[in-house]
C-alpha cells in the first residue's frame, strides 16, 4: 500500500514537471510498441468516470472514444467498461457503454463490471470478468494520467500481463468533434448513496490504494492467471 503511495507523489511529481512525457510521449511510445508488433487484445479495461449534469466530461469522453478508436483498428476486439455509481446516481460502466454503442462498438461487445468503486478495483474485478468470459489477452484502455497511476500496479498484482495502452491527445482531438445525446435512465441506480456519506476520507483513501480487493492469493495480493 505504501509504496503504492509513494508511486502516486512520484507520478504527481513527473505529472507537474513533465507533462510532455506524461501525456504525449509516453502514450506514443506505448502505442507504438503494440503496433509495431502487431500485437492484439481480446478485451480492454475502460475504468468508469462519474456522470454528472446528464452528459459525459472531458475524461469519460476520451476514454470512450479511445476505446472505440482501439475497436475500430483492431486492437481490440471486446470493452469491459467497469464503473459502479459511486459519486452520482448512475453506473459509470453503463453511461460509457450507452455512449461507445452510439460510436458503433456492437452491444455484443461491450461487458459491463459494476462492483468497482476505485480505479484498482476496476482493473481487479475486470480482470477477474475477463477470466470468466475467457479472455485470455487483456489491455488497460484509459487516459494518460491515469495509465502512469496504475502502471506499477498492474504490473505487480497480476499474473497475466496486462497491456497499457492510455490514449494519445492528439489522437483525441482529431476526433473529438462528435457529440452525442443518451438516455441514461436504464444506468440510474434508483437506491444510490454516494460514497462521500458512505465512507470516511481515510476508507475512501484505502479503497483507492486497493485496501478492499478480495484477492485469492492474500499473501501475494496477486490475481492468478486467466
Amino acid at each position: 500500500m505504501y509504496r503504492f503511495a509513494f508511486l502516486a507523489i512520484l507520478a504527481l511529481t513527473i505529472l507537474s514537471g513533465c507533462k510532455t512525457y506524461v501525456y504525449r510521449e509516453r502514450p506514443a511510445r506505448l502505442y507504438r510498441e503494440v503496433t509495431d508488433s502487431s500485437k492484439s487484445f481480446d478485451v480492454a479495461i475502460v475504468p468508469g468516470v462519474p456522470f454528472y449534469n446528464n452528459k459525459w466530461d472531458s475524461i469519460m469522453k476520451g476514454r470512450v472514444l479511445w476505446a472505440d478508436f482501439l475497436y475500430k483498428e483492431g486492437i481490440v476486439r471486446n470493452v469491459i467498461f467497469s464503473g459502479s455509481a459511486v459519486y452520482s446516481p448512475y453506473y459509470e460502466a453503463r453511461i460509457m457503454g450507452l455512449y461507445a454503442e452510439q460510436l458503433g462498438i456492437p452491444a455484443s461487445n461491450i461487458f459491463f463490471e459494476t462492483q468497482a468503486e476505485h480505479s484498482t478495483e476496476n482493473i481487479y474485478y475486470s480482470y477477474e470478468m475477463a477470466r470468466k468470459l475467457g479472455f485470455k489477452t487483456i489491455a488497460l484502455a484509459t487516459d494518460p494520467f491515469q495509465s502512469l497511476m496504475m502502471s506499477r500496479f498492474i504490473k505487480r498484482r497480476f499474473a497475466t500481463p496486462i497491456g497499457d495502452v492510455p490514449f494519445i491527445v492528439d489522437t483525441i482531438r482529431k476526433i473529438n468533434d462528435v457529440e452525442l445525446e443518451i438516455n441514461p435512465s436504464s444506468a440510474y441506480e434508483a437506491t444510490f448513496r454516494s460514497i462521500v456519506d458512505r465512507e470516511s476520507k481515510l476508507r475512501r483513501l484505502r479503497g483507492t490504494l486497493g485496501a478492499f480487493i478480495p484477492w485469492e492469493n492474500r499473501k501475494g495480493l496477486k490475481a492468478a492467471p486467466l
